[in-house]
């Protein structure tokens, strides 16, 4: 007697897949809604105001406008053609640019070498040396300035009588100023290059930093090789942010420099701005240069952005 032969069984059908939407598609306003807030308040800090600067660097716009004896006229470009035209502003501008790019490497290059320290220094002094740095970077940028002065002073700071120099005044020679004013930059900015870049180097797996060990790198190599194409994203960050701080240095130069220097031999743009629109009540003009400023860091921040993009570290 032969068995019925069963019915083959239907393969299972494949669930339905349902269309999911991203979150960002079905909901593109939202970031926004969260980002509102702070937009509104940059808005109200940054937006306006460079609206207003660049507004006055378009006007004739002295002391005879602000006190109502003349009315305020527009001029167009004409601050821009004064400006480009004087051979001042270009030496205070090569000035700026060659002392921005010195501030900035001592910053990195102390900033970073002590990060890579901390790694290698047990708690005590690890934790001494951050309160030592972060009491650097907390101190406000006038007392800096000032406790500086005092201790380069040629007559009553210590600095002179350690290194036998006697009465040399450090103000007095451009170099020498500059040389003061720099070193001061980077004991203040440091500490900031030096946290951010120690927490990036906590953050890399122990595994890269042995295996590199047992291949046979050196300190130095390890961190060539290794280290800096991972931290790159955050060396991105501290760079630029020491670019535009070091670009507008103000308070150090006009305090240590006293406005900057004998016949304005110390001037960077900021001071040289301050000068032009207070100092001389050219405030179209100084207007002007700050614009300038902002057009340079600007460019400046874009084409680095740039390049980094092309290698594809940043998105």
């Amino acid at each position: 007697m032969s068995l019925p032969l069963s019915a083959p069984r239907p393969a299972p059908a494949e669930p339905a897949r349902r269309r999911v939407n991203s979150p960002v598609r079905q909901g593109s306003w939202t970031p926004w809604l969260y980002l509102a807030p702070a937009l509104t308040v940059l808005a109200g800090l940054l937006v306006y105001p460079v609206y207003q600067l660049g507004l006055i660097s378009l006007l004739q716009y002295t002391q005879a406008q602000v006190s109502g004896g003349e009315p305020v006229t527009f001029q167009g470009l004409g601050n821009y053609a004064g400006l480009f035209s004087d051979r001042q502003f270009w030496e205070v501008l090569s000035a700026t640019v060659l002392f921005a790019a010195a501030c900035v490497l001592g910053t990195l290059t102390v900033g970073c070498a002590l990060a890579v320290l901390l790694t290698r220094v047990r708690a005590v002094p690890r934790l001494a040396l951050m309160l030592s740095a972060l009491g650097a970077w907390a101190t406000p940028a006038v007392t800096g300035s000032t406790v500086w002065v005092f201790l380069f002073d040629p007559d009553s700071g210590p600095v002179n009588r350690v290194l036998g120099l006697g009465d040399f005044s450090w103000t007095y020679g451009r170099m020498s100023a500059f040389t003061l004013v720099l070193l001061e930059v980077v004991w203040c900015s440091f500490p900031l290059v030096m946290v951010t870049v120690y927490a990036g180097i906590r953050a890399v797996p122990a595994e890269v930093l042995e295996a590199a060990a047992l291949d046979g790198a050196s300190q130095w190599r390890t961190w060539r090789s290794v280290l800096t194409p991972m931290l790159r994203p955050i060396l991105l960050v501290v760079t630029i942010q020491s670019v535009i701080w070091d670009f507008k240095v103000f308070t150090q130069i006009y305090v240590m420099t006293d406005g900057g220097g004998i016949a304005g031999q110390n001037l960077v743009l900021n001071v040289y701005a301050y000068q032009k629109a207070f100092a001389s009540s050219q405030y179209g003009l100084g207007a002007a240069i700050g614009v300038v400023m902002l057009l340079i860091l600007l460019g400046v921040t874009l084409v680095y952005l740039r390049l980094l993009r092309r290698k594809g570290e940043v998105l």
